[in-house]
């Protein structure tokens, strides 16, 4: 059994109101630099594809928390992913991903598939929608979680206590 499996399950949930009405007044290139540093990190340590690079190729991107009023713009250059660091590239973006933070972390503990998150409308993908496929797709094919980061986790948890009640 996986250490991610093992996670409790995420329920649906919103953040509070206050959250996205703050979080809209702020900078947001600082979620597209930590996005991008651990995408960055996930091609270096094998975890993403090397088909991902060339899917991705040249295109530019935007993930919107919609719950939490943020955003990550960025793009797949040069064989890396790049934030973006000014709001008016806003026009040049080639694919939007839209949700709310509960779907996202469903997404990443595998507790639902993309598919199911995107048929209850809880992601969503606006633009070009046959590269958002692809990627979808992608990210649904690929091994989760990747051996390096189950052991990491692994490692992580606390050992069983050898007291008896």
């Amino acid at each position: 059994m996986t250490c991610i499996s093992s996670l409790p399950n995420i329920p649906e949930f919103h953040l509070p109101e206050v959250v996205r009405r703050v979080n809209q007044r702020l900078p947001q290139w600082p979620h597209a630099l930590s996005l991008c540093l651990v995408l960055n990190s996930a091609l270096r340590l094998k975890i993403l594809p090397e088909d991902a690079l060339s899917l991705c190729a040249g295109h530019t991107f935007r993930v919107v928390v919609e719950d939490g009023g943020t955003e990550a713009l960025f793009a797949c250059l040069s064989s890396r992913f790049c934030p973006i660091w000014r709001k008016d590239a806003d026009a040049s973006v080639d694919v939007t991903f839209r949700g709310e933070l509960h779907a996202y972390l469903r997404l990443l503990t595998r507790q639902d598939d993309p598919d199911t998150l995107f048929f209850k409308r809880q992601l969503s993908i606006e633009g070009d929608t046959e590269l958002g496929l692809s990627i979808k797709n992608l990210l649904d094919a690929m091994d989760w979680p990747p051996p390096i980061l189950d052991r990491l986790l692994s490692r992580l948890r606390p050992a069983p206590s050898s007291a008896t009640p």
